[in-house]
Order: C-alpha cells, then structure tokens, then sequence
C-alpha cells in the first residue's frame, strides 16, 4: 500500500517510528514532512498528506501532532478526505468498517509507539463494511457541496 505521513514537530518522533514500521511491512510511505523536531506549523504536513491521498498517489495517510485534533481539523478541509482522529485500536477498527476513513489522525503526546503500530495495522487491514454505512458514507460527502 502507498500512504502518504505528515506531521508536525510534536509528533517527529511517532511519525519516525512509524514510517520505519510501515517500510518493514512492505508499505511504501511518501513522507510530508516534518522532518525534524524543530517548532513548525502542521497545517502544512497534514495538508500535504492529504493532498497524496485524494491525488490517487497514497491510498491512505497518516497525519500526527501532539494531540491529533489540528491535523485532522486540516486533513477534513481538502475535499475527499474522511480523516478520523483515534485514540484507541477500537475506534481505527470501526473508523474504516462504517466510515471508510482514508486517512487516521494519532496524537504523538498521548499515543505510544506499540498502541500506535496496533491502531496503524487496525487501520490499513480492516475493511469498509458497505450497506447501511455506504449510505452514511455517501450523506457525509455531499456535505463538501454545502
């Protein structure tokens, strides 16, 4: 799978973790950015993340920051994206079963490095359930027209 990482300096280290973890899976991983721990602004990795994805060149994204809340609010701004900000393996599980989300949003100061391997592989091999959700799925992006 192509997926494309983003993040800001909050979560440089998460993000690196990961792309190793990912790379030794087999995943080719585009990295948006950052790529230091140096103060910068995350609406520009999370956007460049998602932008790959609606692009067609990542199949799904990763986004970080310390919390997870801005680079999601960032990533859900580019039409196309559906980027869920999770906390737990559960809801990466669901977030794919009945929201087909394209991209996963993880907070680098409160998610450690194993809970975060889980929520990822949660995330990638998990599903989208179709039926009733399709619906839902489909109500939710004709928001994007309002």
């Amino acid at each position: 799978m192509n997926l494309s990482l983003g993040c800001d300096h909050g979560a440089f280290a998460l993000k690196e973790h990961l792309k190793d973890y990912l790379t030794r899976q087999g995943h080719t991983v585009v990295d948006c950015g950052t790529h230091s721990a140096e103060r910068c602004d995350y609406p520009l990795f999370a956007r460049a993340a998602a932008q790959k994805v609606v692009s067609g060149e990542c199949d799904r994204g990763i986004v970080l920051c310390t919390t997870g809340i801005g680079v999601s609010i960032t990533a859900n701004k580019i039409k196309g994206v559906r980027c869920a900000l999770c906390r737990d393996l559960l809801s990466a599980r669901l977030t794919r079963q009945h929201n087909d989300a394209n991209m996963l949003a993880l907070a680098g100061g409160f998610t450690g490095e194993f809970e975060a391997e889980r929520m990822v592989d949660a995330f990638l091999n998990t599903e989208f359930e179709g039926g009733r959700h399709g619906r839902r799925v489909d109500l939710v992006m004709e928001t994007e027209a309002l």
